[in-house]
C-alpha cells in the first residue's frame, strides 16, 4: 500500500508546473451493470450499463457537474465485452453559465484474471458534442487500466489503484487544441458485501490541461462508489 501511495504522490507531483490551480472536492457514483436476460433469456449476452456521478469542487463548497450514462453491450467472451453508449454531462463552473454536454461512444473491456488480483482494460472513444459553439463536435480516446487485489486475510476487502488518461484527437473552439487532455489516477479500498454490492472509497487525483495547453488544474478528490450488479 505504502509503494502504491509513493507512485500516486510521484505521478502528482510530476505534472505540477507554476502556474498550476489547485484545490480539492469529491465524486460519488452509483454503477450497475447486468445481462439483458432478466428481459429475455435470449438476451444472455446482452449487457446493460447504468451509472450516475454527482461532483464538488472548490474545497467542497459547490456543487459543479453531474454525470448521466447509459450503454449497452454484447459479451463477447466471459472476459470481453463492446459497448455503445450515451453520456449527459451538465456542468455548473464557478464564473461560468450552466452547460450541459452530451457524449455518445463506443467502448471495449477486457478483464483479466491474475493470481494476484483482477486487471482491466477499458477503452472509450467519445464523441463529444460541445455547447455553445454551433456543431463544435470533439473526439476524445481515454484509455483505463485498473487493477484489484483481494487481501488474503480478508477477501471481501481489496486494495484498488487506476489510471486513465484522456487525449484530444482534434482541434476545436470550445474543445480546445488537439494533444493531452486529462489524467486520472485512483488509489483506494473496496468491501464485497456480496455477489451484487460492492463499494469501493479513496484518493482521486485528477489533472486538466486547458484548451491551449497553457494553463492547469489539479484537483484532490475523495471518491466513494458503489457498484450494483444484477
Amino acid at each position: 500500500m505504502a509503494s502504491l501511495m509513493s507512485f500516486v504522490s510521484l505521478l502528482s507531483t510530476a505534472v505540477i508546473a507554476d502556474d498550476l490551480f489547485q484545490d480539492a472536492g469529491s465524486w460519488l457514483q452509483v454503477v450497475g451493470e447486468g445481462s439483458l436476460k432478466m428481459i429475455d433469456p435470449g438476451l444472455e449476452k446482452g449487457r446493460l450499463w447504468l451509472e450516475g456521478q454527482s461532483r464538488f469542487d472548490d474545497d467542497w463548497g459547490h456543487w459543479y457537474q453531474g454525470m448521466v450514462r447509459a450503454a449497452v453491450g454484447y459479451s463477447l467472451s466471459d472476459r470481453a465485452t463492446i459497448w455503445a453508449g450515451y453520456t449527459w454531462l451538465p456542468t455548473q463552473n464557478v464564473g461560468h453559465p450552466y452547460v450541459a454536454q452530451q457524449d455518445a461512444w463506443p467502448a471495449f473491456r477486457y478483464i483479466l484474471p491474475t493470481s494476484v488480483g483482477t486487471v482491466t482494460f477499458r477503452t472509450m472513444i467519445e464523441t463529444n458534442f460541445l455547447p455553445g459553439n454551433g456543431n463544435d463536435v470533439r473526439v476524445r480516446p481515454r484509455q483505463m487500466l485498473r487493477f484489484m487485489h483481494p487481501l488474503e486475510s480478508e477477501p471481501r476487502l481489496s486494495l484498488i489503484t487506476w489510471d486513465e488518461v484522456f487525449v484530444r484527437a482534434n482541434t476545436t473552439p470550445a474543445g480546445g487544441q488537439a494533444g493531452f487532455d486529462q489524467n486520472r489516477a485512483f488509489a483506494g479500498l473496496g468491501w464485497t458485501f456480496n455477489k451484487s454490492f460492492r463499494a469501493e472509497a479513496g484518493y482521486l487525483n485528477q489533472y486538466l490541461d486547458d484548451a491551449t495547453h497553457a494553463n492547469n488544474t489539479m484537483h484532490h478528490l475523495i471518491m466513494g462508489s458503489l457498484y450494483i450488479n444484477f
